[in-house]
């Protein structure tokens, strides 16, 4: 059969396998493009694409304005920062993420970095490799989550399926969350905090799952972190560029603060060397993960599905369901259904 359309996905790293094959099944010619791909060269790519997949990969105005036959893009994932999403409006190109399809998934891996932290899983784990064993002296000693506060910034789907798994353990929750009305703390038992002080001084865990946009970036900055407590930790499985990074890292190697879980950064892949988070590799309260807390095969099913819907939706011009609160994308006017 000749192919009907052309679909252009960048960051083929994150193997999506079952999307590409699904796309494939409907007579789409599709070409996947490597993470690092310089802005001309996705241009070339897309000049004659009617669809562009992204996850991570900047779709810039040029881009859009280059790409005369496409009809949308989807980010096969949820962030929508690294979109210009007013260039896609005004050429009338629905936008569309998926928001929902590792909401529970991501919770689960916060709360688990928030674990490992606590009982020092991966130092002591290190030892185990290195020795054999590790007995029961004071640089192993952990700590209990139950009676300790857990800190929610961003009280979303996220932030709420972590202050549920929260409750379980007997922690008390707290949430700072400016747009979120009172009835959601009320019924995810999270009490509201006023201002972002009031959280950090009084968290002994602090977990952000606020969106990156221009209110929430820097966030977390000096200021903040130095409202924290010094045996509080930090957990981000968000945004990197949410927290001042920099900042961050000279927190934790003066040890201003307890420790940190991070799987996102604001430039990835992170590396050993060369890298402004490369300082925090081997440090016994750090732990960083490869922005992976989404990658369950239950995640990726879910994900797989939504995708292929929405580009179907967009390949034969139908209009394009928007699950997402996120302004940027309810304020899309044309080709789409908001759900």
């Amino acid at each position: 059969m000749s192919q009907r359309w052309k679909a252009v996905r960048t960051d083929r790293e994150l193997e999506c396998q079952e999307i590409d094959a699904g796309l494939r099944e409907r007579q789409v010619e599709l070409v996947t493009l490597p993470d690092g791909t310089s802005e001309d060269v996705l241009i070339e790519a897309v000049r004659d694409a009617d669809l562009l997949l992204m996850c991570y990969a900047p779709i810039t105005a040029r881009v859009i304005a280059a790409a005369a036959k496409l009809k949308g893009i989807v980010k096969y994932g949820v962030g929508i920062d690294a979109i210009d999403i007013p260039a896609a409006i005004a050429r009338g190109l629905p936008v569309v993420n998926v928001p929902e399809y590792a909401e529970e998934t991501v919770a689960e891996g916060a709360f688990a970095l928030m674990i490992a932290l606590a009982k020092k899983l991966m130092p002591i784990g290190r030892e185990m490799a290195e020795r054999g064993w590790a007995w029961p002296t004071l640089q192993w000693r952990g700590l209990d989550l139950a009676g300790r506060t857990l800190g929610i910034v961003g009280v979303g789907r996220i932030g709420r399926s972590m202050a549920r798994m929260a409750s379980g353990f007997r922690m008390r929750v707290i949430g700072y969350s400016p747009h979120t009305p009172d009835e959601v703390f009320r019924s995810a038992g999270v009490e509201r905090c006023a201002d972002l002080r009031t959280l950090m001084e009084a968290s002994d865990v602090v977990s952000i799952h606020a969106v990156l946009n221009a209110e929430t970036r820097n966030l977390i900055s000096a200021r903040e972190l130095g409202w924290m407590k010094p045996t509080a930790f930090l957990i981000n499985v968000a945004r990197g560029a949410i927290v001042d990074e920099a900042a961050l890292v000279a927190a934790l190697l003066e040890k201003r603060i307890a420790g940190a879980a991070l799987d996102v950064y604001s430039q990835e892949p992170v590396t050993h060397a060369g890298h402004p988070m490369s300082a925090l590799y081997g440090q016994d309260n750090v732990i960083l993960f490869p922005h992976l807390t989404f990658y369950t095969e239950e995640a990726m099913a879910r994900l797989t599905e939504d995708t292929l819907a929405r580009c179907f939706e967009i390949l034969e011009d139908r209009p394009v369901l928007i699950k997402s609160l996120d302004p940027r994308l309810r304020a899309q006017r044309k080709g789409i259904v908001f759900g």
